[in-house]
């Protein structure tokens, strides 16, 4: 099959933003013509309306989702020293802004199947130092939050969601109620990076909780630790969401549910194609959470993921590694970590390969991508 007439992209934003063109543009220039840059009333109506779709209490919007993840953190007082359970496997935002607090960031396993944190094995990080732990829904798809929750209560432990890749994901309990990714914890965190799921025109985040006094905290630290302009009753940061970008997600966010179908049709035919081929794991899917593909991650076996990502690049089909080095490994994190390597992140960092994952991904080339793949395993 010849796809040299179209190029693949890992990211299909331009066509995205083809389809909204006429309304995003009209919306900007608005925006331009009433020139309420900081704080306009777009804000508002976008965390309004963030909230009615993910069935929250509160959404405060910040600037991008590592000010969300820190501003959680500060929203809690913890002390320095206090203890923070993360997964090792993940992006270094998680770990950074435990660490860049003063508070010690416990690097723990994941599970081999889904990528998220492993709630058997952490368990026997907690000690009286232990307040929080940092769950993150990797590539889509939720961790066991009702198991994490439940952790959280018997040892008196705050629960941040890390929701940045798996916002409009489902968590199903076992007594089959439902609730959205990032509204189970005490308090969510996502980013709506431009490559996102729901993504804007730069950069950008937001806080969910359903406690009023949690939120009204998280407002005011976001704003500078004041409630009343001038008067500031906490330590806060200036972290906020441009108008013009509240005003894009406003449109986006219309949008998100048709998105996560394309992705998850784009992921159901990677599927069908790839499959049955020896050493190649697809995604798996869990019973209690949906997926939303913000990647779609393979895990290569035998250690043939470097060679195929080779072949995959001289025939001009991007893809990524997410994430070639355990936290721990790395210079900046290796003084919190003095254990035995984490096996099931060890492994990962050397099979998981994402491939080509957007609304706009088509059929032809998902087809061409699992050719490749089939070929040349």
């Amino acid at each position: 099959m010849n796809m040299a007439k179209e190029k693949i992209v890992m990211v299909d934003l331009v066509r995205q933003y083809e389809k909204l063109e006429d309304e995003i543009n009209s919306t900007v220039i608005r925006c331009l013509k009433e020139s309420a840059f900081i704080n306009g009333p777009e804000v508002k109506e976008f965390e309004k309306s963030l909230a009615n779709y993910l069935d929250v209490d509160h959404v405060i919007a910040c600037a991008n989702g590592t000010d969300a993840l820190q501003i959680a953190l500060m929203a809690l007082d913890l002390k320095p020293g206090a203890e923070i359970l993360v997964p090792a496997f993940t992006y270094v935002a998680t770990a950074e802004v435990i660490a860049l607090l003063g508070l010690t960031p416990v690097l723990v396993d994941v599970n081999i199947d889904d990528f998220n944190i492993d709630t058997e094995s952490l368990t026997r990080y907690i000690t009286k130092k232990t307040k929080a732990i940092v769950p993150v829904h990797l590539f889509g798809q939720s961790a066991n939050m009702e198991k994490l929750m439940l952790i959280a209560k018997e040892n008196n432990l705050f629960i941040i969601e890390d929701n940045a890749q798996a916002i409009g994901s489902d968590y199903t309990f076992s007594n089959c109620t439902k609730k959205k990714s990032g509204t189970i914890g005490h308090i969510g965190c996502t980013s709506f990076f431009p490559s996102k799921n729901l993504g804007c025109f730069g950069d950008g985040g937001a806080l969910m909780t359903n406690d009023d006094a949690l939120a009204a905290k998280i407002r005011m630290i976001a704003n500078h630790g004041q409630k009343k302009k001038y008067y500031h009753s906490i330590i806060g940061v200036n972290s906020r969401l441009d108008t013009l970008q509240a005003a894009i997600l406003s449109i986006k966010l219309r949008h998100l549910d048709e998105y996560i179908r394309a992705r998850n049709d784009a992921a159901e035919l990677y599927d069908s194609l790839l499959k049955d081929i020896s050493d190649v794991e697809i995604p798996k899917r869990l019973l209690y959470s949906t997926h939303v593909f913000h990647q779609y991650t393979l895990k290569i076996k035998k250690g043939k993921r470097d060679l195929l990502q080779k072949v995959l690049q001289e025939q001009d089909i991007p893809s990524m590694i997410y994430y070639p080095v355990p936290l721990y490994k790395q210079q900046a994190f290796s003084k919190y970590f003095g254990g035995a390597a984490l096996p099931n992140t060890e492994t990962l960092c050397t099979e998981v390969l994402s491939l080509p994952m957007h609304t706009e991904l088509k059929k032809e080339a998902i087809t061409h991508i699992s050719e490749i793949i089939k070929s040349n395993i």
